[in-house]
């Protein structure tokens, strides 16, 4: 004999599990077409020379567009001034944001640890733009007198910050109290409980933190209009202009002629973000 209720309880799981596959492909939908627009739209120049060659002059892509073929050049020197800024506010940002974020940890229940906490969640809610315009005053004011690669990072690490510092806040709190108490009743030295004890048993959350950082920046454009500026050349001199790729994509936007390298540019920005996340997502696979 069938069950009435049995049969009713059915049918209602059934008809939420498919509201929420549902639900679920309207959300995911939107990232699904942007993807498949980058890729249809930016595969034809992903080659060798987009790699290795700078970006063209308006010249030479407007012939190369009226002819029909690929645009000369690439995206050389928006991936070495990305990857050349990036590293700078790395070492900037990962030492200082370790030691704070260590600094929270052990100082967890003091007064001004809960002021460095708060300060440090209201930096992560400013908006880039504001991070720009204070590497503005502060660096290309009065330390370079010019736009330069150096300012540029400066902002991207103040960017960086808070993620590292409450990550690695987070991921210390997550370590056994007893390996650190071990450490003091062996008459370890604090410091090298620090550095040979939590941080290499953090390590996985420590990283996964920086690696969330660098994605957050590798594609911010507004802080670098105010600091990096930009340039046509490879450049490797931190006190002169220097661009990046989301400079060059908004560069290209400017011009009519090179709205294929818009697509491409921003195709290999989307991989490279990609690539850190799903590296990212790697390790907090292996630390759970």
């Amino acid at each position: 004999m069938e069950n009435p209720t049995l049969n009713k309880r059915i049918v209602k799981d059934r008809l939420f599990a498919g509201g929420i596959f549902l639900l679920s492909m309207v959300t995911i939908s939107p990232i699904v077409l942007i993807i498949y627009k980058l890729v249809s739209k930016g595969y034809r120049q992903i080659n060798f020379d987009f790699f290795s060659k700078k970006a063209p002059d308006t010249y030479e892509a407007m012939v190369a567009v009226n002819s029909g073929e690929i645009i000369p050049g690439g995206i050389l020197n928006g991936i070495t001034g990305t990857l050349f800024m990036v590293l700078i506010a790395s070492a900037m940002a990962i030492p200082i944001g370790l030691m704070i974020g260590i600094f929270l940890y052990d100082q967890k229940t003091k007064r001004y640890a809960g002021i460095v906490r708060d300060i440090v969640d209201i930096l992560q809610g400013v908006p880039s733009i504001v991070l720009g315009l204070i590497a503005y005053f502060w660096v290309v004011k009065n330390i370079t007198h010019g736009f330069s690669a150096l300012a540029g990072s400066t902002a991207l690490a103040i960017m960086m910050l808070p993620l590292i510092i409450r990550s690695t806040e987070e991921t210390l709190k997550m370590i056994p109290e007893s390996i650190r108490e071990a450490g003091f009743a062996l008459g370890v030295p604090y410091h090298k409980i620090i550095l040979r004890v939590l941080i290499p048993s953090g390590f996985s959350g420590l990283a996964t933190g920086i690696l969330l950082a660098i994605s957050r920046i590798i594609g911010e454009t507004a802080p670098l209009m105010l600091t990096a500026l930009g340039s046509m050349e490879v450049n490797l001199n931190m006190t002169k202009p220097t661009s990046a790729v989301p400079l060059l994509i908004w560069e290209f936007y400017n011009d009519p002629n090179m709205i294929d390298l818009i697509w491409s540019s921003s195709l290999f920005l989307m991989m490279v973000v990609l690539l850190l996340n799903l590296v990212s997502k790697q390790l907090i696979a292996k630390r759970s």
